[in-house]
């Protein structure tokens, strides 16, 4: 069965939902302490308390698990970004100052999001359904700051270029090709090519 053709997953029971929280929380741990190689699926499964099978029918490989963890990151972020949202006078500036929240939440653990970006590149088709949701969150919280629950399709395109440079300047910061000051400019330029219609604000 192919990524695309996969069936939806029956809801977690509570239980169940207190483990895989519990497996997240290690793994993300692992990952503090060390980036992409400390996160070790027999590690993670001690350190959650659950048997090495246990985890693997909750996420194949590690690379699921890390971008599950990315997930739950930016669900969080959501959430304080709608109690907390970004003051900008326009839509340009509101996103500009999301992305930049966003990112200095990244850089207070940088061998998490380093491990948790090199998950989301190594991601194969078989994560393609995980992937697909940390894109959705990702453009959700964009559309959220551009103040947009009816964007065009060239607004969504904007978004599109706007997350792929987002991407791309974490990635070259993480590897010290950049600085934290270019990065805010490369955010702030492409958020330049925000420019809504009016009524859709």
């Amino acid at each position: 069965m192919t990524a695309e053709a996969r069936p939806a997953a029956p809801p977690l029971t509570e239980r169940q939902e207190a483990r895989r929280r519990s497996i997240l929380r290690a793994g993300a741990q692992l990952a503090g302490r060390g980036g992409f190689e400390a996160v070790q699926m027999r590690e993670v499964a001690d350190a959650a308390g659950v048997a090495l099978g246990t985890l693997y029918r909750y996420f194949p490989s590690k690379v699921h698990l890390l971008v599950a963890i990315m997930q739950d990151q930016l669900q969080h972020l959501h959430v304080t970004l709608r109690r907390q949202p970004p003051a900008g006078d326009d839509a340009a500036q509101r996103v500009a100052e999301t992305l930049m929240r966003a990112f200095r939440a990244l850089q207070r653990d940088p061998h998490l999001a380093d491990a948790m970006v090199r998950a989301l590149t190594f991601a194969d088709r078989g994560v393609s359904p995980e992937v697909d949701a940390v894109s959705r969150l990702t453009t959700a919280i964009v559309l959220d700051a551009m103040e947009l629950e009816n964007p065009t399709q060239e607004q969504l395109s904007v978004v599109r270029v706007i997350e792929h440079t987002w991407h791309s300047a974490l990635i070259t910061w993480l590897s010290g090709r950049e600085s934290i000051a270019q990065v805010k400019r490369d955010i702030e330029t492409v958020c330049g090519l925000i420019d809504p219609p009016a009524g859709t604000r």
